[in-house]
């Protein structure tokens, strides 16, 4: 392992920049955000993903936004009233761009909440709330990374505490959590980066993610970036993978767009399956998440929203059109086709299912809390009393 990771998330004040993520792995391309606008469609059509990255997107394009006032109506900055109300109607906006990530709710709230205190002051000029939002939204990003962190090395410790194998311990992960999804250094990922960190790990999985793949075209990438031993998987090759590997699978470790109150968690379509088959081969099943994906509002996973996404996304594939006679069995030395300047590489959609079948396309599951084994956060790991199927999050988030 190298020790450098992705800094998916560029921002200094009065700009913003991001990986565009349809783009990878075979290009990597930052796209600047610069208006309302733009930051809603860079989250809407997932050019930037995972529940904390979004969070904190949305968060800096309204920041760089707020600096760059040109793009505001005349005079709505003028009050501290003006001010707060723009902040408050831009934050609506933003979370319409992803309805199921609870940590761009709670951002925008905390965001919200921040500016009216600073509003409320008898002089608070219009710049004071301004000034007020740019901290906060630029602390949001700092803190991210160090609650990542964190979570990376409460997730370690507890894997080495549980596993009782040999040296060769080896983790299955799902969909992408690393720094792509996050202001950096990543969730469940970051658990299997504090592992290589120390030397432990031996091996990482990672699963393809249909229909997005996220994990073939994301976490492979990083995984590859940062020199991780790393394998991909298809989805549907997880049970095979543990049974063939008894005594070598320590853990699957997942990330979380939302998690209820008793622990049952919205993550990925895709995760569900892989608790169940955990739970059948007696390994240990983990939910990495910061506390701000933890909604304490809503009692279990049947009051989460799943947003169901387009058709297409199951039906087609995009990638670089592959020069046929580089393909070899067994090989992944693929030659990619490029334009007549030699320099672009060529993509393509294409169509992978019958004309006419009807599709169905959930976007994430919810995996029950009887089928986790322990909730990594930032402030440490959940687990469940003894005989008890279900988390309380709330007691300790509360004690911690």
């Amino acid at each position: 392992m190298t020790g450098a990771t992705l800094q998916a998330i560029r921002y200094q004040r009065g700009t913003l920049e991001i990986i565009d993520q349809l783009l990878l792995p075979h290009e990597t391309l930052y796209i600047p955000i610069s208006t309302l606008a733009l930051g809603h469609d860079a989250i809407k059509t997932m050019k930037v993903r995972g529940a904390p990255a979004i969070a904190i997107v949305a968060a800096l394009t309204l920041a760089v936004v707020l600096v760059d006032s040109t793009t505001i109506a005349s005079g709505r900055l003028s009050t501290a009233q003006g001010a707060v109300a723009f902040i408050e109607e831009s934050l609506e906006f933003l979370k319409t761009s992803r309805p199921t990530a609870v940590n761009l709710f709670d951002a925008a709230h905390k965001l919200a909440k921040g500016v009216r205190m600073a509003g409320a002051v008898t002089s608070a000029s219009g710049q004071d709330v301004v000034n007020k939002y740019l901290e906060l939204s630029e602390k949001m990003l700092e803190e991210d990374v160090k609650d990542n962190m964190n979570i990376g090395r409460f997730g370690a410790e507890y894997i080495l505490k549980v596993w009782k194998g040999g040296d060769d311990l080896r983790v299955i992960t799902h969909c992408n959590t690393g720094s792509l999804a996050t202001a950096g250094y990543g969730t469940a990922l970051g658990i299997i980066r504090a592992l290589a960190g120390q030397q432990k790990l031996t091996h990482a999985y990672c699963t393809e993610t249909r229909p997005y793949n996220q994990g073939s075209r994301l976490t492979a990438y990083e995984l590859v970036y940062e020199k991780i031993p790393s394998t991909l998987i298809t989805d549907s090759m997880a049970s095979a993978l543990l049974a063939q590997n008894p005594d070598k699978i320590a853990a699957i470790v997942v990330g979380a767009d939302r998690v209820a109150a008793n622990g049952d968690t919205a993550n990925k379509i895709g995760t569900y399956q892989l608790a169940i088959t955990a739970r059948y081969h007696n390994i240990p099943f983990i939910v990495a998440a910061p506390s701000t994906s933890v909604d304490l509002n809503i009692a279990s996973g049947k009051e989460i929203h799943i947003e169901v996404r387009p058709a297409v996304e199951v039906t087609t594939l995009r990638g670089p059109v592959v020069e046929v006679e580089s393909i070899s069995k067994g090989s992944n030395d693929v030659v990619f086709k490029t334009s007549n300047n030699g320099q672009d590489v060529v993509a393509e959609t294409i169509a992978v299912a019958a004309r006419g079948i009807g599709v169905w396309n959930p976007s994430f599951d919810v995996t029950p809390a009887e089928l986790i084994s322990a909730v990594v956060t930032e402030k440490g790991v959940v687990l469940k009393e003894d005989g008890v199927q279900q988390f309380d999050m709330k007691a300790f988030l509360t004690s911690h």
